[in-house]
């Protein structure tokens, strides 16, 4: 007989199984409820009913993705069969509206004879006035994303003063009832063809990732207008020159190629493959080596040796060429092409091998094999972000303090950090990291990035970006993540470290002084820089949770412990004597009953021991500190002590 935990545990999977609505998944933790469930059994059961609805969330957002996916490679498939050009923009406007979930889509395409831009289709209108709507250049959202070539959205159009209204746009748009516009254009290479756009009845703030899938569509409507209207001019030049049977057959050859490749790399990606997997199937059609790289010039993928084909990413100035003309460019005996998401560069290909010759058919096989590398990247980074909303939220959990009369669930947070591959048994430093506040959501994401290359985690904390890494050493950790965060953001980033911690129960405190070591790298002006509480001195000490005074005094005077040890020297004596007496040299020779030229001797030993600066203000502070407690440590002793035979000669002891 099954357990009340048992029998709710079985259920949740059910209902994960079956993909039942989230409304089902209280219904076992009442059940185990009912059933008599004790306190643990319960709390348990709840648990894992949360994280059985994170599941479901997940597996929500993977699908919406194989939904964008299959309708954009549809898409692509639709391009490849060379269909009807009517019938290929009505399909690419319905998909804009039903994956954007609109109420409306519609594609407009410039007109240069009247210098204006006329609706082409549409999608879900309902007002014939809108459906004959033309927008002169600059006037409206559309006729500033058709001047421009820049994407524009407004959440609610009627009440938005960016854009320049006239009455014959505003009435067509009140006709249909729109508010939240979203445009995009439809280029093909610098030249702006028309503008896509999706657009609600209601009031609606489009995200980034709404405006990036948009521009992607856009990009394949431009595709297919720019198709038909090479297929025309091919047309007419076969009629022109009598050579209609070969041209056609030629081609005929390029679509198979083309719909053949596509169809390959359909396939490749909805079985999961990835970029290194597309990389290689395009090296392996084109015949050449080819590198991905991404946005920061990173590299993704490799194949081939090729030494055309640089290991850092390609010439800025044939990236920039690419982009900004959407095509692929030759440069230095290799082809580059800019992979775009709309106008946003999310990373690049280079070809060599192929020296500078490239046929039109393989150019465009290469510049089409951006688009699907810019859906995997984009796809890529959807993942990336999730996981580091969850590395965020655990971070947040293991900093936070336990609310008063309550014990840390220590358990719970162990079993989330195993599922992200993060092991908190083992000693991790904190970096608590300050940027000016306009850079902060920049630094978040770079710490994320880093912490992944080190297997931490990183986030947001009560409004500061902290990154948790396994190191038992925190101060060099925050010297090389001020140093490379800095270099990132191009602006200063300050970074105060703790630890190490080993285990969850320690985080809070350890959180508590990185954060007193970054205020007092503030107060003392090493803003930029990167330091851990014992890099701070005896300031580190005074603000440390019990503070390790031995090491201190180790750190700072150590070496001349150790010489007296070794050499049977009164060094640390002398320095005592000649700091009590106010530096003098005269009343410390008295002191000690040796002769002067005895007190430089020994004096110079302790420059060559402790280094030039053992007596600027700042070294002589920390010394007679490390001083003071290494004679509170070692308990009282005679304030006069009679000097032995060699003390009365001049001697370095």
């Amino acid at each position: 007989m099954t357990s009340p935990r048992e029998s709710a545990l079985l259920e949740l999977l059910e209902l994960l199984r079956r993909g039942a609505p989230v409304e089902q998944f209280d219904r076992p933790a009442a059940d185990a409820r009912s059933a008599g469930a004790g306190p643990a059994e319960q709390a348990l059961v709840e648990e894992a009913t949360r994280v059985a609805l994170d599941i479901r969330r997940t597996l929500d957002q993977h699908r919406r993705r194989e939904a964008e996916l299959t309708a954009l490679f549809d898409t692509a498939g639709d391009l490849a069969a060379l269909r009807e050009l009517d019938a290929v923009l009505r399909a690419i406007v319905h998909r804009a509206r039903m994956l954007l979930g609109t109420d409306v889509a519609y594609l407009t395409l410039n007109d240069p004879a009247a210098g204006d831009t006329f609706m082409r289709v549409t999608d879900g209108s309902v007002s014939a006035a809108f459906q004959q709507l033309r927008l002169g250049m600059g006037e409206g959202l559309g006729g500033l994303v058709a001047q421009t070539a820049r994407p524009y959205a407004s959440a609610d159009y009627r009440a938005d003063d960016r854009f320049r209204h006239t009455d014959t746009i505003d009435n067509g748009v009140r006709e249909e009832g729109l508010r939240g516009i979203l445009g995009v254009p439809l280029r093909v290479g610098t030249r702006v063809i028309g503008v896509l756009y999706a657009a609600d009845r209601a009031v609606r703030d489009f995200a980034p990732d709404a405006v990036a899938l948009l521009s992607s569509l856009a990009d394949h409507a431009a595709v297919a207008i720019d198709s038909a209207r090479l297929l025309e001019e091919t047309r007419t030049a076969l009629v022109e020159l009598g050579v209609a049977t070969e041209t056609a057959r030629a081609q005929s050859e390029a679509t198979r190629l083309a719909a053949e490749t596509h169809d390959r790399l359909t396939r490749l990606v909805l079985r999961g493959g990835d970029v290194a997997d597309v990389a290689r199937e395009v090296a392996a059609l084109l015949g050449g080596s080819l590198v991905v790289h991404d946005a920061d010039g990173a590299e993704l993928a490799r194949v081939g040796t090729d030494t055309a084909v640089p290991p850092a990413g390609p010439p800025a100035h044939a990236l920039a060429a690419s982009r900004s003309g959407g095509r692929a460019v030759a440069v230095d005996g290799a082809w580059v092409c800019a992979v775009l998401a709309g106008p946003e560069l999310l990373g690049s290909i280079t070809l060599g091998g192929r020296g500078g010759g490239l046929p039109d058919t393989e150019r465009r096989l290469f510049e089409r094999t951006g688009l699907v590398t810019a859906l995997l990247l984009l796809l890529r980074r959807s993942i990336a972000h999730a996981e580091d909303r969850v590395r965020g939220e655990l971070l947040g959990d293991l900093l936070a303090p336990a609310a008063p009369g309550r014990v840390r669930d220590t358990g719970s947070q162990a079993i989330r950090a195993r599922k992200l591959g993060f092991d908190l048994a083992r000693p991790h430093a904190l970096v608590v990291l300050h940027c000016d506040p306009a850079l902060r959501s920049r630094l978040a994401a770079e710490a994320a990035r880093h912490a992944r290359a080190r297997d931490g985690l990183a986030g947001v904390h009560e409004g500061r970006v902290v990154l948790l890494a396994a190191t038992d050493d925190p101060g060099p950790l925050a010297r090389s993540l001020a140093a490379e965060l800095g270099q990132a953001l191009g602006a200063p980033v300050t970074a105060g470290s703790a630890g190490p911690a080993a285990g969850p129960e320690g985080l809070p405190g350890v959180y508590a002084e990185a954060l007193r070591c970054l205020e007092a790298l503030h107060a003392l002006g090493h803003t930029g820089g990167g330091a851990g509480l014992p890099d701070l001195g005896f300031l580190g000490v005074l603000l440390g949770d019990g503070a390790d005074l031995g090491a201190y005094v180790d750190r700072v005077l150590g070496p001349v412990v150790t010489y007296d040890a070794q050499r049977g020297t009164e060094l640390v004596r002398t320095l005592e004597a000649y700091f009590a007496h106010g530096s003098s040299l005269a009343r410390t020779k008295d002191v000690l009953h040796v002769h002067v030229n005895t007190v430089v001797q020994r004096l110079d030993r302790v420059r060559q021991v402790l280094g030039e600066d053992w007596n600027t203000p700042a070294g002589a502070l920390e010394i007679q500190l490390a001083l003071r407690i290494l004679r509170v440590a070692a308990g009282p002793r005679p304030t006069s002590v009679p000097p032995s035979p060699a003390s009365r000669h001049p001697t370095s002891r």
